[in-house]
């Protein structure tokens, strides 16, 4: 550092000082005023805002939605025995009409078996249809076979509608439970268990145990926090310090996002945990550091020191730390973009609170707090020089290890596959997991989407012949794999309605129009939620398993558009046969946020080698620093490839998450590593001073918060057991890079003549 940079820190140093306690109060005032904010900041739980604006996927999925009402659908199945008898009858009516007054629900499209075949009794259509009315009810019966009724007889599902979440007059969190509610007060009154499914309640229940058990990993990390800190430190104070720094940089965070419009996303849901690491650590350091300055100085020139000492080597930590993180803007993934802009500003914030709450909090008060950590350092400090001798004596057999385990972990790396079944990211005992298996085991598939294609301004009997073919071999389609069983479990077409009419009536022969009036007054939005003259476009809404591996999904997919691209060959690309809605965007969500990770990670690694080599002046040193961080992503990738564990949504920003966790330790590290040889250590002393500086504090740290994310393996969402797991192994790569590969390369590279 410069003379002028020593100057200026000194000065910075002197002013916190000085005005401590004013800087204190201020903070807790401006944290108390940022509450609110923190209250009203908002969580995007669409699913659209998963996927890039221009994502193939999501422009089909928004072009359908806008040409036929979107299908954001939620099922409430139950079985009754008597569901065919009167009773049966009524009992689905008043659900129905119980469900459609829920808020958020779109009435005029619920649909249930019982008021569907109540219309069939209309005078128009009895008048009509006289002798053939039985044969209508029957058929109409088919038309809703494993939509509404299942093949047994007994099994119904109502069908609701969702409001889309921007026009919908209250929260889609709010509108799902009350179905939730509903229906369980149905299960009460009836005795008949219910079941609720849809992809939008899948979306729902993944948001809700993301910010669930983001809470408890919050609340628990801090609990584990306060027993380490205590333990280690033995004072009341020292367990609050760190706690509220934590603390006041979240809820400021917080205020500022709440202030700039920004919302939370799902991938955006681990800043609470990410914050506390960065924030704990540090701490803990400049903790330590202030610890053997007491030894010599009173309290207010020990933290002088310690503030002057390592006031660079924080600001470069949050600094390198953001720059990281900053690499996530470049994503086309609003999510992505958004966990970059959060926390690059968490990272920053970090510093700003640090400067402000640690002096004023370590000062406040006459009476003396220093911590005590004699206790535990003799152990520790005994197998950290344990380390260090092993470092300075068999460097080239620990790097020929380091080597193993890296090229190990790369093999493992070759057997890593996506997890794109979307009812795998719950665990088996959860609600819609269970939910879904009744519903396919007694109704069919439980997923809902559709395929759109080119059709005429007006219809003719050719074109709806075309139809009927093409519905015809889409329900032969086979699933992916050996077997002969239907990949789609129904196919509805605009012809299946339009066949229920008859085509003579009373001795005459009725034109298509009037068929399809008839067909209307029988279901109002049958032909227009298939049909869209105006755009010259038409639809089959298909049924399909949720529960089937990815790959036979994907396949199913692409044979479905195939397929309709032969039936109806398209005349220019705008055309073409377009297959979604959910169950196609969920299939893709994975494949969404991985689209361009290698490519934030790789801005994200020269964007720390450039912090590091101008924090250091030295490219060797930004090289060297970037080793350490990439082998908890390699390690942990590895382990997955090994374990089987497929890349799913927790995983998908895993690589991202590892070096915001690494990168602080690397330049407290170096940063202490140059000082002793600065102050004329050897190699060998300046080895294993800086072990036991840095040492100590990197695994105080990384264990209270590896028991913190192991917390998450309790979770209903298979991603964040995962992603606990996964951060876990990344923190001991971390702890390990730093303590034993980042020591050797320095050895290996750093000039013996060195001072």
């Amino acid at each position: 550092m410069t003379g002028s940079a020593q100057s200026l820190v000194a000065r910075l140093v002197g002013l916190l000082l000085r005005y401590r306690g004013w800087i204190l109060a201020a903070s807790l005032l401006i944290s108390l005023a940022a509450i609110p904010f923190e209250r009203a900041l908002k969580f995007n739980e669409s699913v659209e805002s998963m996927f890039a604006d221009d994502d193939p996927h999501l422009v089909d999925y928004i072009t359908s939605r806008r040409l036929f009402g979107g299908d954001e659908l939620a099922g409430v199945v139950f079985t009754d025995p008597h569901l065919m008898e009167p009773v049966g009858m009524q009992r689905v009516s008043r659900l129905a009409a119980e469900l459609s007054g829920i808020e958020g629900v779109q009435a005029e499209s619920t649909q249930n078996i019982a008021d569907n075949l109540a219309a069939a009794d209309q005078p128009v259509l009895k008048a009509l249809f006289r002798k053939q009315l039985e044969t209508f009810r029957t058929d109409a019966i088919e038309l809703y076979r494993r939509i509404l009724i299942g093949d047994d007889n007994q099994t119904a599902s109502i069908v609701l509608r969702l409001a889309p979440e921007d026009k919908a007059p209250c929260p889609r969190s709010k509108t799902i439970a009350e179905i939730r509610k509903v229906a369980a007060g149905f299960s009460e009154r009836t005795g008949l268990a219910t079941y609720i499914v849809g992809e939008p309640v899948q979306v729902h229940d993944m948001f809700r145990y993301v910010q669930d058990d983001g809470r408890v990993l919050g609340w628990t990390s801090t609990a584990l926090l306060v027993v380490v800190i205590l333990v280690l430190f033995r004072r009341l104070r020292w367990v609050l310090l760190p706690i509220l720094i934590v603390q006041a940089t979240l809820l400021w965070t917080k205020a500022i996002l709440v202030l700039s419009g920004i919302q939370l996303t799902m991938v955006s849901s681990v800043l609470e945990s990410l914050v506390t690491i960065m924030g704990v650590a540090t701490v803990m350091h400049i903790s330590l550091v202030y610890c053997e300055w007491r030894l010599k100085f009173d309290r207010v020139e020990a933290m002088r020191e310690t503030l002057t000492l390592l006031a660079v080597d924080v600001f470069w930590v949050c600094a390198t730390t953001a720059a990281g993180f900053a690499a996530e803007l470049s994503s086309h993934v609003f999510p992505v973009r958004s966990f970059g802009v959060i926390m690059t500003l968490g990272s920053m914030l970090v510093l700003v609170a640090i400067a402000a709450i640690l002096p004023g909090g370590v000062l406040l008060g006459r009476h003396t707090a220093d911590p005590d950590v004699r206790a535990v350092d003799k152990q520790l400090g005994h197998w950290l020089g344990v380390l260090g001798g092993w470092i300075e004596h068999y460097p080239w057999r620990l790097l020929g290890i380091c080597l193993v385990m890296t090229a190990i972990s790369l093999a493992g790396m070759l057997r890593i596959r996506v997890e794109t079944e979307f009812t795998k990211n719950f665990r088996e005992s959860s609600p819609i997991v269970q939910a879904i298996d009744y519903a396919e085991q007694h109704l069919g598939g439980a997923g809902s989407w559709e395929v759109n294609f080119p059709a005429p301004a007006e219809l003719s009997p050719e074109y709806l012949d075309k139809v009927r073919d093409l519905a015809a071999r889409l329900r032969e389609l086979p699933i992916a794999g050996p077997g002969s069983e239907p990949g789609l479990t129904k196919v509805t077409a605009i012809t299946d309605g339009i066949d229920l009419v008859p085509e003579r009536m009373l001795l005459v022969t009725l034109a298509l129009e009037r068929r399809m009036q008839l067909l209307s007054v029988f279901q109002p939005e049958f032909i227009s939620g298939l049909y869209n003259p105006e755009a010259g476009r038409m639809r089959m809404v298909l049924r399909a398993r949720e529960r089937q591996p990815a790959q036979a999904k994907e396949s199913l997919i692409r044979s479905v558009e195939q397929v309709t691209a032969e039936a109806f060959p398209p005349a220019t690309p705008d055309q073409r046969p377009r297959a979604t809605g959910l169950f196609v965007l969920l299939t893709f969500i994975v494949e969404s946020l991985l689209g361009d990770q290698w490519s934030c990670f790789a801005w994200g690694a020269v964007g720390i080698i450039v912090m590091m080599t101008v924090a250091y002046r030295s490219l060797r040193i930004g090289l060297i620093s970037l080793i350490p961080n990439l082998l908890p992503i390699v390690l942990v990738v590895g382990v997955m490839g090994w374990l089987d564990l497929p890349i799913n949504i927790g995983t998908a920003m895993i690589s991202s998450v590892s070096m915001g966790l690494t990168v602080d330790a690397s330049i407290f590290y170096i940063s202490s590593f140059r000082r002793m040889q600065a102050q004329g250590l050897d190699f060998s002393g300046a080895l294993h001073a800086t072990q036991h500086e840095i040492g100590r504090a990197l695994i105080y740290s990384n264990f209270a918060l590896i028991l913190g994310f192991l917390v998450l393996t309790l979770s209903h969402f298979i991603p964040l057991v995962y992603f606990g797991l996964l951060v876990s192994v990344a923190m001991l790569g971390g702890l390990a890079g730093n303590l034993v590969l980042l020591p050797l390369l320095i050895r290996a590279t750093d000039s013996p003549r060195r001072p």
